[in-house]
């Protein structure tokens, strides 16, 4: 999957954020194909002071208009998005670091120190 709003950020960088308060936030929705449902979710890099309703929103209308035609269902997961949309997403923080943390992305900052 595809992290968004981590353009241009060295790891060094998100580790900072996360500790002043940045997370990984994933918000789920649902996709239907008449018969065939396709969950999907989308993750996103909350920076610290950064609000998720902009991106929550999103996603509970995306549920609203695309998850209709699965009838019995439909509601149960318009319900689920609007807990998420309530609750700010799902934080998914712990998970991506132990994941990072398991392929150890090297890090090298190019520091010139001159005398």
């Amino acid at each position: 999957m595809k992290t968004n709003n981590t353009e241009g950020l060295t790891m060094f960088e998100i580790n900072v954020l996360i500790q002043q308060g940045g997370k990984f936030i994933i918000f789920p929705f649902i996709i239907s194909k008449m018969v065939k449902k396709i969950k999907k979710s989308n993750i996103y890099f909350i920076r610290p002071n950064e609000g998720t309703f902009k991106y929550a929103l999103k996603h509970f209308f995306l549920n609203v208009s695309l998850s209709w035609r699965i009838f019995p269902f439909a509601p149960i997961y318009i319900a689920k998005s609007l807990f998420y949309l309530m609750k700010g997403g799902k934080d998914y923080t712990d998970t991506i670091l132990k994941d990072l943390d398991t392929n150890r992305p090297i890090y090298t900052p190019h520091l010139e120190l001159s005398y």
